[in-house]
């Protein structure tokens, strides 16, 4: 790594623009995504959760063609890493999807009400077949958008601070953020996965409403607010999460 870092930072400061490149990785040819970091110091690579890209993450004076070279020397590890990631399952009858955190079977019904009904373990559905997964994915984010309002009033009230706007994420990068202006973004495919993860997603937003830094303080309103174990909630989403991604890819 260092020497990766010295051949760069030896060679002029001319920059080219970062333009749009892909790799071989396995049998798939992926997009590289830059990322430049004010306070990088090296370059960090990583395969995007739903392995559909390739991120490198390197200091502002690394030339883009540098940061290719460095991610295409380490194809292998990327497809050993694409390989790992659970493959899109089909969706139609009789299939199986996860809602908060439980399996449910697809149950299709042509004579069923169109619209996504929940009952017990099961999912039915009606209306035409094509199509069933796009209707599916539509209720996914419609209960996403009714359990996370109900989410951010609950740790907003426990925060004492007004409930702001919030938008459903539909990210590849991150599972929720804060904006400047207080507004709350939540990936909606959180709705996918256990109660207490989703909702430690949730309480790390609105504990930004109070410090918005990762700061010591932001840390115990964090411990304050959330009423489980961030850290189980996080080494979820980190051994689970690419699945979040890849259903209804």
């Amino acid at each position: 790594m260092i020497g990766w870092l010295r051949r760069a930072a030896n060679k002029p400061s001319q920059q080219t623009p970062d333009l749009p490149a892909r790799i071989r990785v396995g049998d798939r040819l992926l997009p590289v995504e830059l990322r430049r970091l004010r306070n990088a110091r090296r370059m960090t690579l990583r395969l995007a959760p739903d392995g559909t890209s390739v991120r490198v993450s390197l200091p502002h004076w690394v030339p883009a063609q540098e940061a290719l070279t460095f991610a295409r020397a380490r194809s292998d590890w990327l497809a050993a890493q694409s390989a790992r990631l659970p493959a899109p399952q089909p969706l139609g009858p009789g299939c199986t999807i996860t809602y908060r955190g439980m399996p449910v079977i697809v149950v299709w019904n042509a004579d069923a009400a169109r619209r996504p009904q929940h009952v017990d373990s099961r999912i039915v559905l009606g209306g035409p077949e094509i199509g069933l997964g796009a209707r599916l994915a539509r209720w996914l984010e419609a209960e996403a958008r009714r359990v996370l309002a109900q989410d951010l009033a609950d740790y907003c009230a426990l925060a004492q601070r007004p409930v702001p706007k919030l938008a459903l994420s539909r990210a590849r990068r991150r599972w929720g953020s804060c904006a400047a202006d207080g507004t709350i973004r939540i990936n909606w495919r959180l709705i996918m996965a256990p109660d207490p993860v989703r909702r430690s997603v949730v309480a790390h937003e609105v504990a930004h409403l109070v410090h918005f830094d990762h700061s010591p303080a932001f840390h115990a309103c964090l411990a304050a607010l959330f009423e489980g174990s961030v850290e189980e909630a996080n080494a979820w989403l980190k051994r689970h999460g690419p699945s979040l991604y890849t259903a209804f890819a």
